[in-house]
């Protein structure tokens, strides 16, 4: 990489811990003579990468200019969750052999956006495009679990709690509680809340903001949920995740934990 092009990115980098520089400042953090620090800052304001805040003409600073965040933004449109999550969700059905889904938030629903059949007889009665209401299943509770409150506290209030099936929980106060529990355990188990017979795990995957943009899910009759089954499924599920977040650009434990 030319030597001019590294040492004005390094300029660039300075801007993550200082939200604002003076050229001293910067000619001293880099190391680097004022007229060359000069020179690359120059270049950078030219292209919109770097702004000036003028106090008084003895008091200029620089900022971060919004070609940056232009650029971010067009970084973070360009990476499909769908086609980064699915290699491996590929990988996590060899290595468990069951069906494994990502599902996503949509209005007040949440939705397949892609599955990896498992490869046992059994096939689970989902697809691609099917929708939950937010209230049962795994995935739908896991979504719900990392909105605001208020947001929460909205869909239940305007929605009719349906029972699909014994296991279904239609008690508000009792849903509060177990959306609780996911948010500290930081994933979802549910037994047939759904469909008959069928349990799954979800752990959320995140984006470079921390945002929950989606939930990875296996599914898997009941009876193959052994103990001995579920701590190896939760292991697989959330280096898993943990990945896919990780490609997503997320850091870390992040502040925002909103579901988007």
């Amino acid at each position: 990489m030319n030597q001019s092009v590294t040492k004005a990115l390094q300029l660039l980098d300075y801007f993550i811990e200082h939200p604002e520089l003076t050229l001293a400042e910067l000619s001293e953090l880099a190391k680097m003579p004022k007229p060359t620090a000069f020179r690359l800052i120059s270049s950078l304001e030219a292209g919109g990468f770097l702004v000036k805040t003028r106090n008084s003409s003895h008091d200029v600073k620089y900022r971060l200019g919004l070609k940056l965040l232009e650029l971010g933004t067009c970084v973070a449109d360009q990476m499909d969750y769908r086609k980064v999550a699915l290699p491996y969700m590929q990988q996590l059905n060899r290595e468990l052999n069951e069906a494994v889904h990502l599902a996503v938030l949509d209005g007040e629903e949440a939705t397949y956006v892609e599955k990896v059949e498992g490869q046992n007889y059994i096939r689970l009665n989902s697809k691609v495009g099917g929708r939950l209401p937010l209230y049962a299943g795994s995935a739908p509770k896991l979504l719900l679990a990392f909105l605001d409150q208020e947001r929460i506290d909205e869909i239940l209030e305007k929605r009719q709690l349906q029972k699909f099936t014994e296991n279904t929980v239609t008690d508000k106060i009792k849903l509060l509680g177990e959306l609780e529990k996911i948010r500290k355990q930081g994933f979802s188990y549910t037994e047939a809340e759904f469909y008959a017979d069928i349990a799954g795990f979800s752990f959320p995957i995140r984006n470079h903001r921390g945002d929950v943009i989606a939930a990875l899910v296996v599914s898997a009759p009941i009876h193959k949920f052994t103990k001995e089954n579920k701590v190896r499924i939760k292991e697989e599920m959330k280096k898993t995740a943990s990945s896919i977040s990780l490609e997503m650009g997320y850091k870390g434990d992040a502040k925002s934990v909103s579901a988007k």
